[in-house]
C-alpha cells in the first residue's frame, strides 16, 4: 500500500511548576495514499533519538502501509537540540497536545486515537494516561509500548510501574528478552499484576480496558536488535508493525 507523508507543526500547551509553556513541535503525518485509514496512531520517540531516526521511520511507515494514519513527533527538548529529555510535566503536556491534534486532523475523538512510544516516549504516554491529582488521565484508545523502560539498566529495584495499575485502557508491551531496561521476570510479574488489577479487569472478559498483553521478541535488546541477526534499524522498527496491528485489530 502506498502512503502519503506530510511534515506538520503542532502547537503544544503544558502546565509546569514554572508556569504554562506555549510552544510548538515538528511532526510527520503518514497515511494511506488512497482510502480511509483503519485507525490513528501517535508515535513518540525515545530519549536519545528523535522522530526521524530510522527505527521510528521504519515502524511508522510500516504501520501506515497496513492502513493506519500515523503521526510521529519530537518532544520540545529534541526540537530545541537539547541532550536531556523534558521533565514529565512538559512531556505529558506535549503528549496531550499532540494526541488532540491528531484526533482533530483525522476528524475523530481522542478516545479513538492510539498512543504508541519507544522507551521514554512510551513511559511518558503512560504517565499522561494515568493522570494525577492535578489532572485526569489523557484520553486514548490504548497504549502501545515499544521497549517500556521498566527500570534503569542494572537497577531492577527502581521499578517504574506504580502508575500503570490505574490505567483503564488496553496496554500492549512489546519487549526484547535481552533488554537491560526490563528484566524478563520483572516485566512478566508487572503484566500479570496489570491483568489482575481493578483497572485492567479480568483479562479476556471483553470489558473495555481489560486487555493487557505482553509480546516477547526473542534475543532482542532495547533497540530490538536481535542477537546473531544483523538488521538495519528501519527493519527492526518495521518488524513490530504487524504485532501492533494485531493488537489494535483485536
Amino acid at each position: 500500500m502506498s502512503i502519503a507523508v506530510t511534515p506538520v507543526r503542532i502547537p503544544v500547551s503544558a502546565e509546569t511548576p514554572k508556569g504554562r509553556i506555549e510552544t510548538e513541535v515538528g511532526g510527520i503525518w503518514g497515511e494511506p495514499a488512497s482510502g480511509a485509514a483503519r485507525g490513528v496512531v501517535v508515535l513518540a520517540h525515545g530519549a536519545g533519538a528523535g522522530m526521524g531516526h530510522p527505527f521510528m521511520a521504519g515502524f511508522a511507515e510500516a504501520l501506515a502501509g497496513l492502513g493506519y494514519a500515523v503521526l510521529r513527533f519530537d518532544f520540545p527538548y529534541m526540537e530545541a537540540g537539547k541532550k536531556f529529555p523534558d521533565r514529565p510535566p512538559l512531556a505529558v503536556g506535549t503528549w496531550r497536545s499532540v494526541l488532540a491534534y491528531a484526533a482533530e486532523r483525522q476528524g475523530t475523538t481522542a478516545s479513538r486515537v492510539w498512543a504508541a512510544g519507544k522507551s521514554f516516549g512510551a513511559r511518558m504516554a503512560s504517565v499522561a494516561a494515568a493522570g494525577d491529582d492535578q489532572a485526569a488521565g489523557m484520553e486514548t484508545a490504548g497504549l502501545i509500548y515499544l521497549g517500556y523502560p521498566l527500570h534503569p539498566p542494572g537497577k531492577p529495584e527502581k521499578l517504574r510501574d506504580a502508575h500503570l495499575y490505574g490505567i483503564g485502557v488496553p496496554q500492549l508491551f512489546v519487549e526484547g528478552t535481552r533488554d537491560t531496561f526490563a528484566r524478563t521476570d520483572l516485566m512478566q510479574q508487572v503484566v500479570d499484576r496489570l491483568q489482575d488489577s481493578p483497572a485492567g479487569g479480568d483479562n479476556g472478559t471483553g470489558v473495555e480496558g481489560s486487555r493487557v498483553e505482553l509480546e516477547w521478541i526473542e534475543d532482542a535488546d532495547h533497540s530490538f536488535n536481535i542477537k546473531g541477526r544483523k538488521r538495519p534499524p528501519e527493519e527492526c522498527g518495521a518488524s513490530l508493525a504487524p504485532i501492533v496491528d494485531r493488537f489494535i485489530s483485536g
